[in-house]
C-alpha cells in the first residue's frame, strides 16, 4: 500500500512511517501541515492519506479541512483521519456525502497495531472505519431516544457495529452468531428505524450515521 502521513507531531510522524514500513508499505511523503499534503497528493495521489485533524498554523482544523478537500478532488484516495479527541462535529463533516474509503480514529487506536492496521486496508478498499468511542458518543448524543428505545440490546449492539464499517461477516463472527441472524437483526433495526434496506456496506453505515446525526 502506497501512503502519505500527515501529522505535525515529527515523533509520531516517524513512529507511523516506521511501522508501516515494517510491515511491507510504502510511506511515500511525510509532511506537517495541510498545505503539504495537498501538493503531495497532488503531485503523486497515494492509495490512502493518514491525516492528523489540527495541523499548522492554528491547530484547529487545518488537517480535517484538508482531508475534505481530498475527499472532494481525489475521491480515490482513502483518507484515514486521526484525532486525539473524539470531536463528533468533525466526524459528521467528514461523513456527511460519500463514505467510501473514509475513517475516523482516535489517535490511541494507533497503539493496537492489528486493528490499525485493518483499519488502514479496509479504507483502501473503500470501506468505512469509524473509531468505536465516536460510535458511542454518536449513540449517547442522539435526539433520536424514542426510536433506539425500539431496538432490543442485539439490535443496538448490531447497528453499532454498522456504524463502525463492519460487515455483516464481521458482526456474526465478532457476535458469535450466524450471518443470517445478522441479516435479520440488521433488517429489524432499519425496520424499526424507518430507513431503507440496503446491502450495500457503505450506504448502510451512512444511513445508520445520518440517523444517528438525525
Amino acid at each position: 500500500m502506497r501512503l502519505i502521513i500527515a501529522e505535525d507531531s515529527a515523533l509520531l510522524r516517524a513512529g507511523l512511517a516506521r511501522l508501516l514500513a515494517d510491515e511491507g508499505h510504502h510511506v511515500i511523503a511525510e509532511v506537517g501541515d495541510a498545505d503539504a499534503l495537498l501538493a503531495a497528493v497532488t503531485a503523486d495521489p497515494p492509495d490512502v492519506t493518514v491525516v492528523d485533524v489540527r495541523m499548522p498554523p492554528t491547530h484547529t482544523d487545518e488537517g480535517l479541512r484538508a482531508a475534505l478537500h481530498l475527499r472532494e478532488h481525489h475521491p480515490q484516495v482513502g483518507v484515514l483521519v486521526l484525532s486525539q479527541y473524539v470531536e463528533q462535529r468533525y466526524a459528521a463533516q467528514l461523513l456527511a456525502a460519500d463514505t467510501r474509503g473514509v475513517g475516523y480514529l482516535l489517535k490511541d487506536r494507533v497503539a493496537h497495531v492489528e486493528e490499525f492496521l485493518t483499519a488502514l486496508e479496509q479504507v483502501r478498499c473503500g470501506a468505512t472505519v469509524l473509531d468505536p468511542e465516536v460510535v458511542r458518543r454518536l449513540l449517547a448524543r442522539t435526539r433520536r431516544t424514542d426510536d433506539l428505545e425500539r431496538l432490543t440490546d442485539r439490535e443496538r449492539t448490531v447497528l453499532t457495529l454498522m456504524a463502525q464499517g463492519r460487515t455483516n461477516t464481521a458482526i456474526a463472527q465478532q457476535l458469535f452468531i450466524s450471518r443470517s441472524a445478522v441479516e435479520k437483526h440488521a433488517n429489524a433495526v432499519f425496520d424499526k428505524l424507518r430507513l431503507p434496506r440496503d446491502d450495500a456496506t457503505n450506504r448502510r453505515v451512512l444511513a445508520a450515521l445520518r440517523f444517528l446525526n438525525s
